[in-house]
């Protein structure tokens, strides 16, 4: 995530607003990927029992399919609503069973009070993983390959190659108030390439569109073939391109949620068909 220090202020304070214009439309029925009722169309995979063997490449054989995914990922009602709940403390994910293509997909995310080990004491965390594809629990045990649109306080809408095979292309700055790579979108930036797993294994967002802690945030996500913008609460915030899997381009897959230390709800997960992708402007909105 980002490091919030007095270098990181200054630096957003120079950065210009963005803004989306030409938003496609429609070009066919919208399909809701959530019935508000059960998880019937979405597969639940978890990870290790102990979640801080993760990244160590453990010898224990991950949860997999457990009746204990049923703890980790249920249908709840939150605020008068259908929502789906993730309780953070398992890490896994939760695949929908469909493979999209060229789609706008919107939904709501807000986080509950839950934080849990390893990551009590670090910023909420989870993801909306689009391009999914492969076994389930391929990348450390725990999630399938994708790309990732991260949901993390300070870093919604970060892009992360999840599984070493995963690439894209992206413009950015370097910008040292964040970790390594050190890496921030801008228009204006250099391409540069992140790769699951190497040194440059993430660009951060170009800005922090994120409302506040107990609110309901609104993501856009706009993919057409392996190309994709990433939008916060009406704010884009971040383009990628050259989506590749093994050097190929990766244009289709499935949505994956992740379980990652904190609890989460989702809501309104739609997803419709497009043929082009809006365009991202410097400049406020109009």
């Amino acid at each position: 995530m980002a490091m919030l220090t007095a270098a990181s202020s200054a630096l957003a304070e120079t950065r210009p607003p963005l803004a989306l214009r030409d938003i496609p439309k429609a070009s066919g029925p919208a399909k809701s990927l959530f019935n508000g009722e059960d998880l019937n169309d979405w597969r639940p995979w978890l990870g290790y029992a102990d979640p801080a063997l993760t990244y160590k490449r453990p010898a224990a054989a991950p949860l997999g399919l457990t009746p204990l995914s049923g703890e980790i990922f249920k249908v709840v009602v939150e605020d008068g609503r259908p929502a789906i709940y993730v309780n953070g403390k398992t890490w896994g994910s939760l695949v929908h069973t469909g493979d999209f293509r060229d789609y706008h997909l919107r939904l709501q995310y807000k986080w509950g009070p839950g934080r849990w080990p390893p990551r009590e004491t670090q910023a909420p965390n989870n993801g909306l993983l689009y391009h999914s594809h492969g076994a389930p629990g391929v990348v450390w045990g725990t999630w399938s390959q994708a790309v990732e649109f991260e949901i993390m306080t300070g870093s919604i809408g970060m892009v992360v190659p999840v599984g070493e095979a995963i690439s894209v292309v992206t413009s950015a700055v370097d910008d040292p108030s964040l970790i390594k790579p050190n890496l921030r979108f801008s228009p204006a930036g250099r391409p540069v390439t992140a790769k699951g797993g190497a040194a440059d294994w993430n660009v951060e967002a170009y800005s922090d569109a994120e409302k506040p802690a107990g609110e309901w945030n609104t993501l856009d996500l706009y993919v057409v073939g392996d190309r994709a913008v990433h939008v916060v609460n009406g704010v884009p915030v971040m383009e990628v391109r050259d989506l590749r899997a093994n050097g190929q381009p990766l244009t289709h897959g499935a949505i994956q949620l992740q379980s990652e230390g904190a609890e989460t709800f989702f809501r309104d997960i739609v997803l419709e068909p497009i043929t082009a992708l809006p365009k991202v402007t410097v400049g406020a909105p109009r």
